[in-house]
């Protein structure tokens, strides 16, 4: 779809649409429909010359990125701390672990 083909309000209506669909979906999806947000609005919302739904445009996508960066830091941490203390939660550990790894931990 060609943003600029489309009205001011159908722009708002999209934005407002992908980010708030996270109510009906499951959690691992939000920071994917977040960045998607991002990348498509930033341009309607902080380079075009203004027009009025271009600040309601604004709020969702600031929301959107602080939703994502959200979930970036606590992907990121998780991640960093099953994988340095994986194999001291011994069987927990292996429990939680997709695979277990091979050789010396």
């Amino acid at each position: 779809m060609n943003l600029e083909r489309v009205s001011n309000e159908e722009k708002l209506n999209l934005c407002r649409k992908y980010y708030l669909v996270w109510v009906f979906l499951p959690r691992w999806v939000w920071p994917f429909l977040w960045l998607v947000n991002i990348f498509w609005f930033f341009r309607e919302a902080f380079l075009v010359p203004a027009y009025t739904e271009q600040s309601q445009i604004k709020g969702y996508v600031w929301r959107s990125a602080v939703g994502f960066l959200f979930w970036v830091i606590v992907l990121t941490t998780w991640i960093t701390v099953f994988q340095i203390y994986r194999p001291r939660w011994g069987a927990l550990g292996d429990y939680l672990s997709f695979t277990i790894p091979l050789g010396t931990p």
